[in-house]
């Protein structure tokens, strides 16, 4: 299959790839830069450069003739991120995916693999677990656009644009471009740093997490599964053992670092609490179970900043954290308001 994929370099895509290539696809490849100049380990030459580097909004039918499928990573990539700029993140999140799936219905692609995320479900409501099929709550720009891409794309889906839409539990793990701003990478980045989790918010809430490497089989299983099963259905992305609340994810990183100590403070006022069900893609998608663990996750990263040495310095390097990477690009005139790169 030749798959088009978006967001190639961020944290995800830089690890599909290699997943893909390794499956025997063919594999082209855009990213526009915004973080390529965070890079965790390595020489560079772990994360394959961008085929196209281009911004989403300005894709064009003939990127993607040619192509089987799209697998769509780039989008402004969590809720801090969208609340700083709630018209932006429409814009792209939403309005650029909806032009970027009708390019590939009319250029013939019928696979459109979309990456969306269980903040959908946003608050618990009296429901004890969420599936695929239960009301969603967005609370954020982020999710609402997910919500809204999910029904705009379903809408067009037929005999000749099969799209899916997997929504992801939280990911963790290690990757070049690793995000130092997600739940799991963050507080293993404290306690190799500081050797404490000091924690504002009493962790109460829940989270479902997955591995990075976990959502890029579940994305490869996708591509390859027979188009009936996947066509136009939606599928929660990780295992149903894997919800945690924050303080017990702080308690098991605490432990693959040892001496590290945990404390925690107060509610934060964040009210964003779900536990999600997995069967549905462990019964559906052929070839694809979850096989790591937040444990496994938290020992990989201890290994991996044991084996660089990783510094106060790059843990709070601004590449490493999206909402600090687009303003240090903004505030240095190499972004417009519009998050367009000027030069």
């Amino acid at each position: 299959m030749k798959v088009f994929v978006t967001g190639s370099s961020g944290f995800i895509g830089a690890m599909l790839v290699p997943v893909l290539l390794e499956r025997g696809h063919e594999v082209t490849t855009l990213d526009t830069g915004y973080y390529e100049e965070g890079l965790l380990y390595g020489d560079g030459s772990e994360v394959t450069p961008p085929d196209l580097h281009k911004d989403i909004r300005n894709i064009e039918a003939a990127d993607l003739e040619g192509h089987d499928a799209v697998v769509h990573l780039a989008e402004l990539s969590n809720d801090p991120l969208g609340q700083h700029n709630e018209e932006i993140t429409y814009e792209i999140n939403h309005k650029g995916t909806v032009r970027l799936a009708t390019l590939c219905k009319k250029a013939g692609i019928q696979r459109f693999v979309y990456t969306s995320s269980c903040s959908v479900y946003g608050i618990q409501n009296g429901e004890e677990f969420k599936t695929e099929s239960s009301e969603t709550n967005p609370q954020t720009a982020y999710a609402r656009c997910k919500v809204m891409v999910e029904r705009d794309l379903s809408a067009m889906a037929d005999e000749a644009f099969s799209p899916t839409f997997l929504r992801n539990a939280t990911a963790y793990g290690a990757s070049p471009r690793i995000r130092f701003d997600i739940v799991l990478n963050n507080l293993a980045g404290l306690a190799w740093t500081t050797n404490e989790i000091k924690m504002t918010s009493d962790g109460m809430p829940w989270r479902p997490l997955v591995h990075v490497l976990d959502i890029c089989d579940a994305i490869a299983c996708t591509l390859e599964a027979p188009r009936d099963v996947v066509h136009n259905e939606v599928f929660n992305v990780g295992a149903s053992k894997e919800n945690y609340q924050v303080r017990d994810i702080a308690r098991q990183v605490a432990e693959a670092f040892p001496g590290c100590v945990v404390t925690f403070g107060d509610s934060d006022g964040d009210n964003r609490s779900y536990r999600v069900r997995f069967e549905k893609i462990e019964e559906k998608l052929p070839g694809f179970r979850c096989s790591r663990t937040v444990q496994d996750g938290a020992e990989e990263l201890r290994q991996i900043f044991e084996q660089i040495a990783l510094s106060d310095d790059t843990f709070r390097f601004r590449a490493f954290t999206r909402l600090k990477q687009l303003q240090h690009l903004l505030e240095t005139q190499q972004l417009d308001a519009n998050l367009y790169w000027k030069n």
